[in-house]
């Protein structure tokens, strides 16, 4: 069980237990008062009393210690019922303690998790910062010429991140950030630039794709089967956007777009237009799960940045999903503009 399951089954069991011992305190009442009608009719006995009525009172006595029997029994069983409701709350009371203190142990790891990775990439930085400063002193004594056909192009990836209010929270966070670990590790890391835009609403794109002019489009969230991409209004909420405004969009916004990417459910036929207007898209036939997204992600730009073509990422992030145990490596489809090979279509070039 899950410590929500947990603190809801505590609510139930002392609403359980405040209800049985409501019963018991009325119970109680009842035998008071039962004893009390006893005393009474015993009181009111005296040596001139007639018999007739002796025996009045007599059988009203025998009634009243019979209902006080009754009363007695639902009072012992109500006490055993309270005390069975006490030990299951202490069971459950203990169970959530240990879950509650599972998970702050995994909050603190997390944290410290953090706190290394931040603090390498400070290092990292830093160390980077002093290389530059070497080397730009280096180059201020010293003529330098540059081969401009030798260095590698420098590409611009787009993320674009929806995750509306009324839909199944997606880890996109963590979709950026295994993205962002596998191009650091790139041979060709510093060709390739990182631009996420979240929380995106129809004309942030068009804003984004002016402002970044972006090499290659990411969208990641929710699509419909419905042939549409799932962005957000100004409430938070789900704003669908249609194929043919895609394509159009694609058509006149993206001159420098080379790829785009649906890694949303049920956007192949997206993709499939799209590829009118861009070298080469991906898009998926159905619905993807949150995990082989990721994967598939992540080993895309990983090949992109180790300088291979479009088609050898497209395979290798396929392999990515059967090599970690994922069978929905035929979910993924690729599709390019016609006299387009992407055998050769290398974005980040050696």
């Amino acid at each position: 069980m899950t410590i929500n399951s947990y603190r809801n089954r505590l609510t139930h069991l002392n609403r359980d237990k405040a209800n049985l011992e409501r019963d018991l305190s009325r119970e109680k009442e009842h035998i008071y008062r039962i004893r009390r009608e006893i005393g009474n009719i015993q009181r009111s006995i005296n040596r001139n009393t007639p018999i007739s009525t002796l025996q009045s009172k007599q059988r009203q006595v025998e009634s009243k210690e019979k209902q006080l029997s009754n009363h007695q029994k639902r009072v012992a069983n109500l006490e055993k019922r309270i005390s069975d409701k006490l030990s299951e709350i202490s069971r459950n009371m203990t169970n959530l303690e240990r879950l509650e203190k599972q998970e702050n142990n995994k909050k603190e790891r997390d944290q410290k998790n953090r706190r290394d990775e931040e603090l390498t990439h400070v290092r990292k930085v830093t160390s980077e910062l002093e290389r530059q400063s070497r080397l730009h002193s280096k180059l201020s004594s010293s003529p330098l010429v540059i081969d401009i056909a030798k260095l590698p192009d420098k590409i611009v990836i787009l993320f674009c991140a929806t995750n509306p209010e009324d839909q199944d929270q997606l880890r996109l966070d963590e979709e950026v950030r295994l993205i962002t670990h596998k191009i650091r590790a790139a041979e060709y890391r510093d060709s390739v630039e990182l631009i996420s835009v979240w929380a995106l609403r129809p004309t942030d794109l068009l804003d984004a794709l002016n402002e970044h002019k972006p090499t290659i489009v990411h969208f990641s969230g929710h699509g419909s089967d419905q042939d549409e991409i799932i962005l957000q209004d100004d409430a938070g909420l789900s704003k669908p956007v249609s194929k043919a405004a895609l394509v159009k969009m694609f058509k006149f916004v993206s001159s420098r777009t080379r790829v785009v990417i649906f890694n949303t459910c049920f956007s192949s036929q997206q993709a499939k237009e799209v590829s009118n207007h861009i070298d080469a898209t991906v898009g998926m036939k159905t619905s993807i799960g949150d995990e082989a997204a990721r994967i598939f992600s992540a080993s895309f730009y990983s090949a992109i940045g180790f300088g291979k073509s479009v088609n050898e990422a497209f395979e290798q992030a396929r392999i990515a999903l059967l090599l970690d145990g994922i069978p929905e490596d035929e979910t993924p489809e690729l599709f390019t503009k016609s006299g387009i090979d992407v055998s050769n279509l290398i974005l980040v070039k050696p």
